[in-house]
């Protein structure tokens, strides 16, 4: 019988809601309140967050343009974090976890859906890693080892994936086709992605070493 593939989406709801629970920078962030799937490759992107909301959680702007709207389970969904296949197979534990605490940072305090104005790559340049870097190493002391030891999992998971992707925000009067308003679980999928975990350097040469022996 093959091996169970673990739930990556369960791993990653726990690891979302711990870092809300201990570091105070994201005690705004509501884990049910984000969907996170794997997407494409972009470029050496290993991940990337879209906002699904116009300011104030709203769902048409002033120009009357609409955003599509995400629901979960009956509960809209303010977020959408993408993880890239670099994320699964070019990534440690540590690295991984920068990863999806990089996407974090660029949500908005207010968490209505918009991304922090002031945490931009435009506006910050390399400020941004630098403010980021710190969060990065305190919460590493803070996580629990088992989450730790499921980002660092090599093997087949189980993890949510587009069937149909929702689009960018339009103008209803100015389409001239048809567009979905309303995306659900029934546009999502559990697909495999396989996790590829570079070891420690030591490890490695402790493995050349006993198999020198053997």
């Amino acid at each position: 019988m093959a091996p169970r593939r673990p739930n990556f989406n369960r791993t990653l709801r726990s690891l979302i809601r711990d870092i809300a629970a201990r570091m105070p920078e994201f005690s705004h962030v509501k884990v049910g309140r984000i969907l996170v799937v794997a997407g494409e490759a972009r470029r050496a992107s290993r991940g990337t967050v879209k906002p699904l909301c116009f300011k104030g959680g709203k769902s048409i702007d002033k120009a009357g343009r609409r955003k599509p709207v995400v629901r979960i389970r009956g509960r809209r969904i303010l977020y959408c974090i993408t993880l890239r296949p670099l994320f699964f197979r070019g990534s440690t534990a540590k690295s991984r976890l920068e990863t999806l605490m990089h996407e974090l940072f660029h949500i908005s305090l207010r968490f209505d859906g918009t991304l922090h104005a002031g945490r931009r790559h435009a506006k910050l340049g390399a400020e941004f890693g630098r403010r980021l870097r710190p969060l990065v190493r305190r919460y590493l002391k803070l996580c629990p080892e088992a989450l730790l030891t499921d980002l660092a999992y090599t093997g087949e998971v189980r993890v949510l994936q587009w069937l149909e992707r929702p689009g960018p925000a339009y103008h209803p009067r100015a389409s001239h086709r048809r567009v979905r308003k309303v995306y659900t679980e029934e546009q999502l999928y559990s697909g495999v992605a396989r996790m590829v975990t570079p070891r420690p350097r030591v490890a490695r040469e402790a493995q050349v070493r006993d198999d020198k022996v053997h």
